[in-house]
């Protein structure tokens, strides 16, 4: 019997994690979540935007808004592009065709299409590589851990070494 505190649930390919993360564009890791195999990636964008932050140089409170934040299309949700309008963080997440199709059927009151640049969008994979190069500890990746805090302190520890790598 699996605990609820235990990250590990139920997908398609039988008991598995998901880690959710935000990083920055050199492959090093600002905020980790770790959740169960069938919880979605749209419900966890916020949470890990909460987690995110940055030390300022000259000291202070650290930032926690990032400049821009870049998605695939499990992110784009109602909610999501909500929050991330009412903290002002530019975006760039496709709309999925199911939510381009309700919007254009209800003509004018669906509101205008949501804004997309295709060149920044290429950037997206910064994160894709982040998560390989997370995956490169052999713990990490096929996750031998059997309880949820000692998964997280192999994904913290491979979390130092993308940091402390030159």
């Amino acid at each position: 019997m699996l605990g609820s505190d235990e990250a590990v649930g139920r997908s398609r390919g039988g008991l598995t994690t998901k880690i959710h993360l935000a990083s920055d564009g050199s492959r090093r890791p600002r905020a980790v979540l770790i959740t169960p195999g069938q919880w979605g990636d749209a419900p966890q964008l916020i949470t890990v935007l909460d987690r995110i932050r940055v030390p300022r140089p000259a000291g202070g409170r650290p930032r926690t808004r990032p400049d821009y934040v870049f998605g695939d299309k499990a992110y784009s949700s109602r909610r999501n592009r909500q929050y991330l309008r009412r903290r002002q963080i530019q975006h760039t997440i496709p709309e999925r065709r199911d939510q381009r199709a309700n919007r254009r059927r209800r003509g004018s009151g669906g509101g205008r299409p949501t804004a997309f640049d295709r060149a920044r969008y290429t950037r997206r994979n910064e994160v894709e590589r982040c998560i390989n190069a997370l995956k490169e500890s052999r713990a990490g990746a096929t996750r031998y851990d059997k309880r949820a805090y000692v998964f997280h302190g192999t994904v913290t520890l491979a979390e130092l070494r993308l940091w402390l790598r030159p």
